[in-house]
């Protein structure tokens, strides 16, 4: 999928590069593209997509660790638990201002 995405962008481009029509084109396109990027679904869309992903990345690196944990070096082990949000209780808070909202 990511592949296709890429293909698309890159005519995309290419056409806009490419094309005669000049300016005029080009911000035609760029509108559509931004009215596209701000409708409520495909919002919607991206977000529900971002954070099915996020769960399914969780789920992935607790299962190895769970699995392989006591196999690894423990500051493998450590930024894992740091970065699926398995920390212990003596970790400190997140420093980059991020949150799973």
């Amino acid at each position: 999928m990511r592949h296709r995405w890429m293909f698309v962008t890159g005519l995309a481009v290419g056409y806009v590069i490419g094309t005669r029509a000049g300016r005029e084109r080009y911000e035609q396109l760029r509108r559509s593209a931004q009215r596209f990027a701000e409708n409520p679904a495909v919002r919607n869309t991206v977000e529900s997509a971002a954070h099915n992903g996020r769960e399914a990345a969780g789920k992935a690196a607790n299962a190895v660790t769970d699995r392989v944990g006591d196999r690894l070096p423990p500051s493998v082990v450590d930024r894992v638990r740091d970065a699926t949000g398995r920390r212990n209780s003596s970790s400190e808070a997140d420093d980059w201002g991020t949150s799973n909202t």
